[in-house]
């Protein structure tokens, strides 16, 4: 298995060429919620539909953790591998795997316990409170299986290799698929059933992972002595990966929040959110994807010191991003009643996810660049300031905005949702500032 050196040559189609994989897999891992929501929708109930939706939000937001600390290896991988040290990368991969394998089995025992005050503190309408615990739990059981699709897909891609992570989770998604229908559909276990095969699905995709492994290898010297938690290598993986995971916490605390108060709407709103945000997550895949190609492609070229590729890198995302990112908030601010009618056929539930697509069409725009610029900071190792910036947007922002917004009579899902693009426009500003900044100290020291 070969590495990819991205210090030399074009920019832009070696960056494309590494992004979309990486946005066909984060398209399938969308997909595992959408699937999980779509099939629960047409055999079950709007309780059902919200437990789901909840769940799946809750268990975003721990493969967002989990995402991020992993992102740790990936950019430390690239930048070891732009200097050329090849053995301290064989290292680097056996410490993650250690490390992450201890973290799994600690979160899986946290969850369990902690579902249920979870569900109660974000106001779970009691119709889909048991059905939420039961899916949090469930895939909380699974967590061994999701930190491991993660942990190796940030190796893979630290290595310049994104198709990799890409054959495993088209194979997981197919079993997903079929594990929903016949858990959900025939056996009718709601959104149990749902969680049951995600979890079944993810599994197969590390077992698939590990065989392939053993078969190509890996495109870097890895000795059993490695598989150890190095202490000096996991403070520099956590020092990069923690202030991301921070600030993605918060962000993704900030949505369940907002999604606190529109359950606080009645279940059939609850039902609507946990639908809009399953399509925000397909709205989103392009500056998604940027950000975590980004992250691997401007690692190398920061350790090989060769920013002038890293900011033409920034430019050419940003230019991508903006140009899909017109197409869909169009979509989405005028036509996302179609959207929603995909997953439900009433009424109420398809306006309320209509409604909070209005609001994510505007933040849509500003995602394009938000997310490029968070992928370029973070191959930099510029995390802390990540994670400022997005502490700042979600307790500052998001949330008191949203809250102010619920009190405002008459209360629309909308008026709530529009706390997300209002966020988005002071981090951007500090994103862009701070780039000049950083422009300008490269400068002086030219």
């Amino acid at each position: 298995m070969k590495r990819t050196d991205f210090t030399e040559g074009p920019v832009f189609m070696p960056l494309l060429r590494f992004m979309i994989p990486v946005m066909l897999s984060l398209f399938l891992q969308v997909l595992y919620g959408a699937v999980d929501l779509l099939v629960v929708g047409i055999f079950s109930d709007a309780a059902n539909v919200a437990a789901t939706g909840f769940g799946g939000q809750v268990m975003q937001l721990i493969t967002t953790v989990i995402t991020d600390l992993a992102l740790g290896t990936t950019v430390v991988l690239g930048s070891l591998l732009g200097r050329r040290r090849i053995r301290l990368a064989g290292k680097t991969i056996g410490t993650t795997v250690s490390a992450f394998t201890i973290l799994a089995l600690g979160l899986t025992v946290l969850f369990y316990f902690l579902a249920p005050p979870v569900c109660r503190a974000l106001q779970v309408p009691g119709e889909a409170f048991s059905e939420a615990v039961s899916y949090i739990r469930i895939c909380a059981a699974g967590l061994v299986f999701i930190v491991g699709y993660n942990v190796l897909g940030g190796i893979f891609r630290g290595t310049g290799n994104s198709l990799m992570p890409l054959f495993t989770v088209i194979v997981a998604a197919i079993c997903n698929v079929f594990g929903d229908l016949l858990l959900v559909g025939y056996f009718e276990m709601g959104a149990s059933g749902a969680a049951w095969a995600t979890i079944g699905s993810q599994g197969i995709s590390v077992l698939l992972s590990v065989l392939m492994i053993r078969h190509s290898g890996m495109p870097v010297e890895i000795h059993p002595s490695d598989f150890k938690v190095d202490r000096a290598l996991v403070y520099k993986m956590l020092s990069v990966g923690i202030p991301v995971a921070i600030q993605d916490v918060l962000v993704g605390i900030s949505f369940l929040w907002i999604m606190g108060l529109v359950n606080g709407l009645g279940v059939d709103a609850s039902a609507g959110i946990g639908i809009g945000e399953k399509l925000c997550g397909f709205i989103m895949l392009v500056p998604l994807s940027f950000l975590q190609s980004m992250s691997a492609f401007v690692a190398q070229n920061y350790g090989a010191r060769r920013m002038d590729r890293a900011f033409l890198a920034l430019k050419y995302g940003i230019a991508t991003s903006l140009a899909f990112g017109l197409v869909l908030a169009y979509i989405s601010f005028f036509h996302g009643d179609f959207l929603a009618g995909f997953f439900t056929s009433d009424p109420p539930v398809r306006e309320a996810a209509f409604e909070y697509l209005k609001a994510y069409g505007l933040d849509t725009l500003l995602t394009s660049f938000l997310f490029c610029f968070f992928g370029f900071y973070n191959g930099c190792e510029k995390t802390k300031f990540v994670m400022a910036q997005g502490m700042i947007g979600a307790l500052f922002f998001r949330m008191p905005l949203s809250w102010l917004f619920s009190r405002l009579e008459p209360v629309t899902v909308f008026q709530i949702g529009l706390a997300n693009p209002l966020s988005s426009i002071f981090q951007v500003s500090i994103c862009t500032i701070y780039l000049f900044l950083m422009k300008r100290k490269l400068e002086e020291r030219e």
